[in-house]
């Protein structure tokens, strides 16, 4: 676990990553002070669960204790959350500057709603998502097409007796470190990232690989017919072998590196990003 400390509006809130997996965790008691404004936070923490015995449940049964780092730079168990658990707390928060966070959390259940009602409107928020994180016109569409690209995949995997799950990410990982060299996690270390989607970061050209590689993978399947995890995993290998083919080409060509370690997202305005766009709603009321 790696250990850091961010700001929320002036308030320290101690927070660690869990890299096996692969969420952040938050001290439950340092939001909940930077959302009350308490000078005491645990004894408003105690509080508000014994004021609400659904809240004392919840944080009971999924809120564990995680070694941080305090600011005096001392470890201790405190009690975290991970973002959904930090979400349920806020709505339990009887404070003035918890309500941005809950009216954009109910913003963001009214969308789920209507993409389920309306699927399309799922890909025009994703468009509109991407092209407000700085992403051209033509990364934008080269990404949707890399996802019908994994659709297709998904699909043909459940068809071959593949559950889903854990399984998906063991073949992704087989087709990954065939065609890249590196398995996920470290492709995801080589470009810093931690909980961000591994294809949002990559390049053009990266993506392209990668969608060679997952489609090639696809076809071998329906030619080959393989069934359950085992032999799909031999498949996945020479999917992302062939792709791996090509980015050797590629580089001999060019003589430069196909992997980069360029990223689209800082990760460290994680906390900053939710608060800006609760403010900007707040803004909107």
């Amino acid at each position: 676990m790696n250990n850091e400390i961010k700001l929320f509006e002036g308030t320290q809130i101690r927070t660690v990553w869990d890299n096996e997996k692969e969420e952040w965790y938050f001290s439950v008691v340092d939001v909940v002070g930077a959302l009350s404004g308490s000078k005491n936070p645990t004894d408003y923490l105690k509080k508000m669960r014994k004021r609400d015995e659904l809240l004392a449940f919840y944080i009971g049964t999924n809120c564990p204790q995680v070694e941080m780092k305090s600011s005096s730079g001392k470890k201790r168990k405190i009690l975290a959350g991970n973002i959904k658990d930090i979400f349920r707390i806020i709505q339990s928060v009887p404070s003035p500057k918890a309500e941005p966070f809950k009216m954009w959390l109910a913003e963001v259940g009214k969308e789920r709603i209507d993409e389920i009602i309306d699927p399309e409107l799922t890909i025009d928020r994703a468009i509109a998502t991407y092209l407000k994180k700085g992403y051209t016109r033509e990364w934008i569409n080269q990404r949707l097409q890399a996802i019908q690209v994994r659709k297709e995949l998904i699909d043909t995997w459940q068809d071959h007796g593949v559950k889903e799950g854990k399984n998906y990410a063991i073949l992704t990982n087989e087709i990954t470190k065939a065609w890249s060299g590196m398995t996920t996690r470290q492709y995801k270390d080589y470009k810093g990232l931690k909980k961000e989607n591994l294809c949002d970061n990559m390049t053009t050209l990266e993506l392209v690989l990668n969608m060679l590689a997952e489609a090639t993978t696809t076809e071998l399947t329906h030619s080959i017919n393989p069934q359950g995890l085992e032999e799909n995993k031999q498949v996945a290998k020479r999917g992302g072998t062939i792709a791996g083919n090509a980015r050797k080409e590629i580089e001999q060509e060019t003589g430069e590196p196909v992997i980069t370690s360029k990223n689209a997202i800082d990760l460290g305005k994680l906390i900053t990003d939710v608060a800006k766009s609760t403010t900007d709603n707040k803004n909107k009321l």
